[in-house]
């Protein structure tokens, strides 16, 4: 099957949508399938085998690391000649647009996912009159779809619920051979403790983005004696972050990949994640693979992945003491954190990335296979 796949963001920027994609696109060439993939120009022309076709943009007011793209002739001449078989858009908004309008006049299948909370994300830029306008233009664009695909149940529940049709639950995925426990190292507790590698060491990775909450990670820091902070990642909050976070014992680590990122992971004594606005928060699920214990906000898509208890601790985003607690519990019980640890590890071994791909295919084929009315059962 021939896919073009569009989206808003790509490498070589580094965020949870991105590695989703990234490792659906490896998986899909390995299955034989070719991929087209349509995005903001990052300077990449091929990933994977997948041709890359860059689109000129400019950076978001709001959040200068992403880019507003909007497709021109070339782009729909471009597809064209790679006849796709099947078009699927992930988070339409500006690029996307041109990948509905493209499925729509040459007639060809339409899948679209949902990866961002785009409402909630208003509310923390001073935006929040507008989410209701927001609805509607995503009800407007998704609606065009045969199907849209969610990463989480609460999100399936969600878009339903705000008029969103045909929507289904794309599973998770994570890289399992990557983010493993057996990598704790103690160079790497050294490096994010600055020399205090017997302190207790939390951890946040993700976008320093105002949506994710960080400030609200202070007050569990300053509850723990002698606990560092590492803080990896970049975004747009950055400084405002450094401000707030100064005279604490907190690093900002920057941008980590790979085997150093899954290194950090095991090596850190628990992660702490509050924001309230994830669809899925796949960093959640890359620190259960690495075995280190999750204390996040009950919200969103994250009670899919963490039981509280059993392999994180889940707390109240409306109590203001709730992460305190739940992050104290965890480092107290050294017996019950190493259960914990296994029991992450345990639960990130059933999300590997060629299951969530090959659900995903199913997908693809019911769409290019079945009546638009059908795909709802």
């Amino acid at each position: 099957m021939r896919i073009a796949l569009f989206t808003e963001t790509f490498l070589p920027k580094i965020d949870g949508i991105v590695t989703r994609l990234r490792h659906t696109v490896e998986q899909l060439q390995k299955l034989g399938d070719e991929v087209m993939v349509v995005c903001p120009d990052g300077g990449l022309t091929e990933y994977a085998g997948a041709r890359v076709l860059g689109v000129p943009g400019v950076p978001l007011p709001l959040y200068p690391e992403l880019k507003m793209a909007w497709p021109g002739p070339s782009v729909g001449r471009s597809l064209d000649r790679f006849r796709p078989d099947l078009v699927h858009v992930a988070n339409p908004a500006i690029l996307g647009l041109g990948g509905i309008y493209y499925a729509k006049s040459r007639q060809v299948p339409l899948v679209a996912s949902y990866h961002t909370h785009l409402p909630q994300y208003l509310h923390h830029y001073g935006l929040g009159m507008l989410e209701g306008l927001l609805w509607e233009l995503l009800k407007a664009g998704h609606n065009q779809a045969a199907i849209n695909l969610c990463t989480s149940s609460a999100m399936v529940q969600e878009l339903s619920d705000h008029g969103i049709e045909r929507t289904a639950l794309w599973q998770r995925g994570v890289d399992t051979e990557t983010y493993q426990p057996f990598r704790r190292s103690e160079a790497m507790r050294d490096r994010l403790t600055e020399g205090h590698p017997d302190a207790p060491l939390l951890l946040y990775v993700g976008r320093l983005s105002a949506e994710k909450e960080i400030d609200r990670i202070r007050p569990v820091l300053e509850a723990i004696p002698g606990a560092r902070l590492a803080l990896i990642g970049d975004g747009p909050h950055r400084a405002e972050l450094e401000t707030l976070f100064a005279g604490t014992a907190t690093l900002f680590v920057g941008y980590l990949r790979g085997i150093e990122l899954a290194t950090a992971y095991a090596s850190a004594d628990a992660f702490i994640f509050p924001s309230r606005t994830e669809t899925l928060g796949l960093v959640l699920l890359e620190a259960m693979a690495a075995g280190c214990p999750v204390v996040a906000a009950r919200a969103g898509g994250i009670p899919d992945i963490v039981t509280d208890g059993v392999n994180g601790y889940l707390f109240d985003p409306a109590d203001e003491g709730g992460a305190i607690a739940a992050a104290q519990q965890l480092l107290a019980d050294e017996r019950g954190r190493d259960a914990l640890r296994k029991n992450a590890r345990t639960e990130a071994e059933r999300w590997g990335w060629p299951a969530a791909t090959r659900q995903l295919r199913r997908y693809y084929d019911r769409v290019a296979a079945a009546g638009i009315e059908d795909l709802a059962a």
